[in-house]
């Protein structure tokens, strides 16, 4: 056999391989896997590899990437054309909490634990099981929380109160150059923008770190090289 063929087929079968063992492996995000699920990953990656190398010699080895990378593609494109496919690849959401109980063989079937829970819990800012409604685990390994409503912060709809628009900052100045793009979409000019410098006692604009504009019309300014009084320290 040609050794561009055997390279082509050797990496379509690692791939295929790795995606069984992926996925029989479970969900996790990379900072949950424990250091053995670790060693284990990059073990298997090794052998994959040498799968693939040892056989074939010369440039043709180089060609193992690129079908790698073709085949996570093609893949990538499958999941998101076919539901099934998704759903064989990915997985589903699995309800760990419901109504405020612990599904224990839910847990089982996605090899989860109480750790994970606990950890991931955490993670979403509660403290203790009792203010848990929901937890759904989904397909990539994170965990969705619906907390119970009265432990749900109030929110202005509920006091009926009307709010303000807020959206997004618009850089004006980045690292010392005026995006001037932002400028003219904001139907503003460097007249403006040198007035409101000066109006924080800045003549030079290449002192300037970071300029936003915000939707209440105020502007964000901070100044290369400046620090505060006091630097907070986090170590003990």
């Amino acid at each position: 056999m040609p050794e561009y063929l055997e390279s082509i087929w050797r990496s379509v079968v690692v791939f295929l391989l790795l995606a069984v063992l992926t996925r029989l492996i479970g969900r996790k995000l990379l900072s949950q896997i424990t250091f053995f699920e670790f060693v284990t990953g990059v073990t298997i990656g090794t052998v994959a590899g040498a799968y693939i190398v040892n056989s074939i010699r010369g440039i043709w080895v180089l060609l193992a990437p690129v079908v790698l990378a073709i085949s996570t593609i093609g893949l990538s494109y499958l999941t998101i054309k076919s539901l099934r496919i998704r759903k064989l690849i990915e997985g589903e959401p699995v309800v760990i909490i419901q109504n405020g109980k612990i599904l224990e063989k839910n847990m089982l079937k996605a090899r989860y634990n109480l750790d994970h829970l606990e950890m991931q819990l955490r993670g979403n800012g509660v403290f203790n099981l009792n203010e848990v409604e929901f937890a759904i685990l989904e397909s990539t390994g994170k965990l969705s929380v619906l907390k119970k409503t009265s432990f749900v912060p109030v929110t202005p709809t509920d006091l009926n109160l009307e709010t303000s628009y807020k959206g997004i900052a618009t850089e004006i100045i980045k690292d010392g150059e005026v995006l001037e793009q932002n400028l003219k979409q904001n139907n503003l000019d460097f007249k403006w923008l040198y007035n409101e410098l000066r109006k924080f006692g800045i003549n030079d604009m290449s002192k300037v770190m970071l300029a936003s504009l915000n939707t209440d019309g105020s502007l964000y300014i901070d100044l290369k090289d400046s620090s505060p009084a006091y630097n907070q320290k986090v170590e003990d």
